[in-house]
């Protein structure tokens, strides 16, 4: 998106903007919209970015925030020559994100809106392209939904198409209902006016009012009111009399009100070389020089806000300890910060699994100190608590220099094993009095044991007692009670979790598949009967409903938090649930007579236009958390 209301393509940020966003520092604000804001940032080695920051309301949903992380996904996978293609993003966060490759050019709203419609060999090329990038992106199974002028940007060497899939994810917000909009009526399909069914032929149609809008200035259904034009779009006609002659066949036919009367785009590309007087080639010369004046000027883009040089922290003064037992650095060492880049905005994390900054290597660890964390290349054997020897200039894979920072992390609260940080001043290789330093832990070590003894209750230092071994003959009756009570104590089991698991009609979940896989309820198998969860719809009435036919049912009140101790509290059973009784969001525990219990959290059903009947759910499951039913 780009805004036309100033002549400046890059305003300065505001109070309201925030000024890191998954650790790119902003450097302007490029455009603002329906679903969000985007802004200027850049890559570590310097590449433009445009991150657009999704708003706040669109976040809260749930069901938006899980169709955006699909979109996404897939949008991940264009990689067309005129589309701008996905770099980052973060669909977790508190305010989702999204960040493409930069594009140097004016939008074709803000284009046309300043300087007019294009001449016919413009057009002819914007319309090429742009019939490319849908095809590049129907191809990855999405239909881009709300293609429009500012969605589609002039670059020196082409049009670029963006925001491809995002709408699909807002469609299904309840925001869309209440005053929000998204979609741009004027450049809306009439199935789409209709809310009928959304195929790539509604993108075609988008394409063919994008050429009309270019060549003429102004939308073909004119403008006015949404409802007026919606009207218009729906029951009448296109005004084409002011398009090129050759342009009225094409812009027609993409314009027509069944889908399938809308040509392929393979034929669009190729009516647009039979229109054209002389072969289409992409150049850089595609467009008028005055539209091409504006692209220079999104060349000037402002630099990234300088950081200040990284300084690290205080050394800590050295101290004596026994061979051996010598501490490793605390967490939280030296923070590196790369120098005029962003601060990462992620929390800061100490221990194993945080990348670290390194330090020279060569001054070997406190064996065993630290763990290697999960992500390294490789763990090293027992008996070889640090690396092998290395030479100078080693740098561990995985590592990264001090003085550069991936955007999202912090260089601190870790070091590989075998590597001194910097900042912290190497541990004398032997104590002066090892005698006196071993007597004084020991001694240290009896007075704590000793306050902890004292303020345990009597019951618990009895049980201890009578846990301390086997030789010992003095516990009580009572103690060791106790003790068999602390031992015989159930675990809770970990929970596991999966996430948008579809269940068509009929089917059934298992609690014990890992992963949670649907099947048919009349063919299950399961032991207990035909599954601990499933979802049942009645072809005849259409009526729909959840149940367990191997276990029960507790639908939890807004106030309550899914858990295995809400779930365990709760005494309010039932087999089934009728659909309509749950909306987006609503969580339901399961009860499983083999003893599974596990959170589902209904997230909606399929659309009317979906060919198959199904629900999305997120499970939770706790296996084994409870004792087997026997019938």
């Amino acid at each position: 998106m780009s805004s036309a209301s100033s002549t400046d393509p890059f305003q300065p940020l505001k109070a309201d903007d925030p000024a890191v966003v998954g650790g790119y520092r902003l450097a302007a604000v490029l455009g603002a919209g329906g679903m969000g804001k985007v802004y200027l940032s850049y890559t570590p080695g310097g590449r433009p970015l445009a991150i657009k920051v999704i708003r706040a309301e669109f976040g809260e949903d749930p069901e938006f925030r899980r169709r955006f992380q699909q979109e996404v996904r897939s949008a991940q996978r264009v990689q067309g020559l005129y589309t701008a293609p996905v770099i980052d993003s973060d669909t977790e966060g508190a305010q989702p994100w999204l960040a493409t490759a930069y594009v140097p050019g004016p939008s074709l709203a803000h284009a046309v809106a300043r300087h007019g419609g294009l001449p016919l060999r413009s057009v002819l090329l914007l319309t090429v392209g742009v019939a490319e990038a849908l095809g590049v992106i129907h191809g990855a199974g999405i239909v881009h939904r709300d293609l429009k002028p500012a969605n589609v940007l002039l670059a020196a060497d082409g049009p670029r198409v963006i925001d491809f899939g995002i709408a699909r994810a807002a469609d299904t917000t309840a925001l869309t209902g209440t005053g929000v909009s998204v979609g741009t009526p004027a450049f809306m399909a009439p199935e789409q006016a209709a809310a009928g069914t959304v195929t790539p032929a509604t993108d075609v149609f988008a394409l063919g009012q994008i050429a009309a809008y270019a060549a003429i200035g102004a939308p073909a259904f004119g403008e006015g009111p949404s409802h007026a034009v919606l009207y218009r779009i729906v029951h009448e006609d296109p005004d084409l009399s002011r398009l090129p002659d050759g342009l009225r066949p094409l812009v027609g036919r993409c314009l027509s009100r069944d889908p399938a009367d809308r040509p392929a785009l393979a034929d669009i590309i190729a009516m647009c070389h039979e229109i054209s007087p002389e072969p289409l080639r992409q150049g850089e010369d595609w467009l008028p020089q005055e539209v091409a004046g504006s692209i220079t000027e999104r060349l000037r883009m402002p630099a990234p806000a300088p950081t200040p040089p990284p300084q690290p922290s205080t050394a800590p003064t050295p101290t004596e300890f026994a061979p051996g037992n010598a501490p490793t650095p605390p967490p939280g060492g030296p923070h590196y910060t790369p120098t005029g880049y962003a601060v990462a905005s992620a929390p800061t994390q100490t221990g194993p699994g945080t990348p670290g900054a390194p330090s020279a290597p060569g001054a070997p660890g406190a064996p065993g100190s630290v763990p290697p964390g999960p992500w390294q290349p490789h763990a090293y054997q027992q008996g070889h608590p640090t690396p092998p020897p290395q030479p100078s200039g080693f740098q561990q894979p995985g590592f990264q220099q001090s003085g550069f920072q991936q955007p999202g992390f912090h260089q601190s609260g870790f070091q590989q094993p075998g590597f001194q940080q910097s900042g912290f001043q190497p541990q004398s290789p032997r104590s002066k009095r090892p005698g006196l330093v071993v007597a004084a832990s020991v001694v240290g070590a009896l007075v704590v044991l000793g306050v902890i003894g004292a303020l345990l209750p009597d019951d618990e230092k009895s049980g201890k007692e009578g846990r301390a071994g086997t030789s010992s003959s003095s516990g009580s009756s009572a103690g060791s009670g106790s003790a068999d009570k602390a031992r015989g104590k159930p675990v809770d089991p970990r929970p596991v979790s999966y996430q948008g698991i579809d269940v068509t009609a009929n089917y059934a979940l298992k609690l014990a598949d890992h992963p949670p896989r649907p099947v048919d309820d009349e063919d299950s198998g399961v032991s207990y009967g035909k599954g601990d969860f499933y979802f049942y719809r009645d072809e005849l009435f259409g009526d729909e409903r959840v149940g367990s036919a191997n276990g029960k049912l507790v639908v939890l009140k807004n106030s309550q938090k899914g858990s295995l101790e809400v779930c365990r509290q709760e005494t309010r059973f039932t087999e089934k649930i009728e659909l309509e009784q749950l909306t987006s969001g609503s969580q339901i525990c399961v009860l499983s007579k083999a003893g599974h219990i596990a959170v589902v959290t209904y997230r909606g059903k399929s659309g009317a236009d979906d060919p198959s009947r199904y629900i999305t759910i997120d499970l939770t499951v706790w296996r084994n958390a409870e004792e087997a039913q026997m019938d």
